[in-house]
C-alpha cells in the first residue's frame, strides 16, 4: 500500500484544545484502511449501500466499513448517523491526565465544540487490526492527521484502540482509547564530567 505523507506545518507544539480534539475525533472516526484499499485493488464495485448489505458481511468487514461510516458522518458533520455507530454508554479515554468522557451527550458537547473550529481535514490510517471475541471485538490502528485548526496549519500522530459490543444485530462502539504521539526530539548526549583525580 503506498502511505501518503503528511508535512508538518512548522514545530508550533499542539494546543490542550486541538489535542483534546484530536483524540475525540480519532477515537470515534478514521479513514479508509489497508484492507479496504487492498478490497478496492481487487473489486471495484461499491461498498454497500444500506445496512442489509452490511448485514451480509463477515462481522471483521461490518466492524472496519463502520468506521469508514463513522469517519463519514465526522466529516459532514451528520451527527444522527454518527450516533448510529457510537452507543449511548460509551467511555474515552483520552490521554490527558483527566477521567473519562463518558455518555454519548457528553461527547456530542466536546465533538461540536470542536468540529466547528476545524477546516481542510486529512486523516491516513494505516496498521489497523481487528479482532472478534464473541459479541465483542476490538480495533487497533494508527493514525496521521492534517487541518486548519483556528485558522492555523497543524499536525499530528496518534494510535488507537474502539471497543465494540454486538448488540441485537448492530456493532456499536462502547468505548475507546486514542492517545498522540508526541513528536520526538533530537537528544543531546548529556555532556561527559571527567572526574578531577583523587589527592593523595
Amino acid at each position: 500500500m503506498k502511505r501518503t505523507s503528511i508535512v508538518s506545518h512548522g514545530s508550533r507544539p499542539l494546543s490542550r484544545s486541538l489535542s483534546l480534539f484530536l483524540i475525540l475525533a480519532f477515537s470515534l472516526a478514521l479513514a479508509t484502511t489497508a484492507a479496504a484499499q487492498k478490497k478496492k485493488k481487487k473489486d471495484d464495485t461499491p461498498p454497500p449501500a444500506s445496512t442489509s448489505n452490511t448485514m451480509a458481511m463477515p462481522d471483521e468487514q461490518r466492524i472496519d466499513y463502520l468506521i469508514s461510516e463513522m469517519m463519514g458522518a465526522w466529516q459532514v458533520g451528520d451527527v444522527d448517523k454518527l450516533h448510529k455507530c457510537i452507543a449511548d454508554d460509551i467511555s474515552v479515554v483520552n490521554g490527558f491526565w483527566a477521567p473519562p468522557i463518558v455518555g454519548w451527550e457528553n461527547y456530542l458537547a466536546q465533538y461540536k465544540s470542536q468540529r466547528s473550529r476545524t477546516q481542510q481535514v486529512r486523516l491516513d490510517r494505516t496498521n489497523t487490526l481487528i479482532r472478534l471475541a464473541g459479541k465483542f471485538a476490538w480495533a487497533s490502528y494508527q493514525w496521521d492527521f492534517s487541518a486548519v485548526v483556528d485558522g492555523q496549519p497543524d499536525a499530528a500522530q496518534g494510535q488507537t484502540t474502539l471497543v465494540f459490543e454486538k448488540r441485537g444485530d448492530d456493532w456499536v462502539v462502547v468505548h475507546n482509547h486514542t492517545s498522540l504521539v508526541q513528536a520526538s526530539q533530537p537528544v543531546t548526549p548529556a555532556s561527559t564530567v571527567t572526574p578531577a583525580p583523587s589527592k593523595p
